[in-house]
């Protein structure tokens, strides 16, 4: 991101306020935009330009055009390591390339080989994904990689399979009740191995910890600047299990946040719709409205669920462990990444 470009002089963090939810629900907005995929090497390197220039000073205002480049940049490099994500896996290219997967395991009546086969991809997309957008404080082996894949398909096609196995088998339940609690399985897998499959890629980070910052506050931005050095500059106060805890956790829950409306409502509109004359004699129009109701949700979805934690975490030092209390920066305040 921004910040790992060189320069003194920092740039705003954002146009809008991270403090509140819809601040950061504005900003997700902007990172996730799609628009920033066609920018190519060239639209990059000419942001990241104008936004050297800047941190030099040799801009010395915020433009539209600044906050342009900002948004290109952000939305393009990794915040830690300064390099690009690989395109299908950022998250402006988030819903596209979850799109034909959610509409496979959304499929009416898939049988058990169709949805284990949907399950695996969705989780091999999943860790592919979780691995490009992780703090990187404590890069995973490929084994562990392995591991966690493994155990996550494993999970996720388990809950599916079984579940879809049980509810033939439920008395006292309609065919039409059956019918939407068949529809919701895919649901169910997700969501659990999606927080599985977090929690199993960045284990290594709650084992060893993750690097904590102090927050500097105005008067220490400006020393660092007269010592010709940015806010990155400043050395890590050491690694954290908590900060790693928290962070896992909280972008495991973004992750349920963001399935749960997309593979809830479109098969309950879905369901709706199929029992319309329209449709009943028009099947072939059943996919193209699967797509454009997953597609309006995960445009919808996407923005809120990640903005329900900030990406960029602060929180007091004395809420970590002992090694850090009284090491706080402004306010006593630490921070840290949280990855996406």
């Amino acid at each position: 991101m921004s910040a790992s470009l060189p320069g003194s002089r920092e740039l705003p963090e954002s146009q809008y306020d991270l403090t509140t939810y819809w601040g950061r629900v504005k900003q997700t907005a902007t990172i996730t935009d799609p628009r920033t995929l066609f920018v190519g090497n060239h639209g990059l390197e000419q942001a990241k330009k104008l936004l050297v220039a800047y941190k030099q000073g040799e801009i010395k205002d915020m433009t539209p055009e600044l906050w342009k480049a900002k948004k290109i940049v952000d939305s393009t490099l990794h915040p830690e390591t300064g390099e690009p994500v690989l395109l299908p896996f950022r998250m402006s290219c988030f819903v596209f390339s979850n799109l034909i997967v959610t509409a496979g395991m959304l499929t009416p009546g898939l049988k058990n080989t169709g949805t284990v086969l949907w399950q695996i991809t969705n989780q091999s997309l999943n860790v592919a994904i979780n691995h490009a957008n992780a703090n990187k404080s404590n890069p995973l082996s490929y084994s562990k990689i392995a591991q966690s894949y493994f155990l996550a398909v494993g999970a996720s096609c388990s809950v599916a399979v079984g579940l879809n196995s049980i509810i033939p088998r439920l008395k006292g339940f309609s065919p039409s009740t059956k019918l939407i609690l068949g529809r919701l399985v895919p649901f169910a897998a997700v969501a659990s191995a999606g927080a599985l499959n977090v929690f199993l890629m960045r284990g290594e980070e709650m084992r060893t910890g993750i690097d904590v910052f102090p927050v500097l506050s105005e008067a220490d931005k400006a020393r660092l600047a007269k010592e010709g050095k940015a806010e990155n500059d400043v050395p890590s106060l050491g690694k954290s299990k908590k900060a790693a805890t928290l962070a896992v956790s909280e972008t495991a829950l973004s992750r349920v946040f963001n399935s749960s409306p997309i593979m809830v409502v479109p098969p309950l509109i879905l369901v709706r719709l199929q029992r319309t004359e329209w449709l009943k004699k028009n099947p072939r129009y059943t996919l193209p409205i699967n797509l454009g109701l997953i597609l309006g949700m995960s445009f919808l979805a996407l923005p809120f669920a990640l903005a329900a934690f900030p990406q960029r975490q602060k929180i007091s030092a004395e809420s970590l462990e002992d090694e850090f209390h009284g090491r706080g920066g402004d306010g006593g305040m630490v921070v840290f990444n949280r990855g996406i």
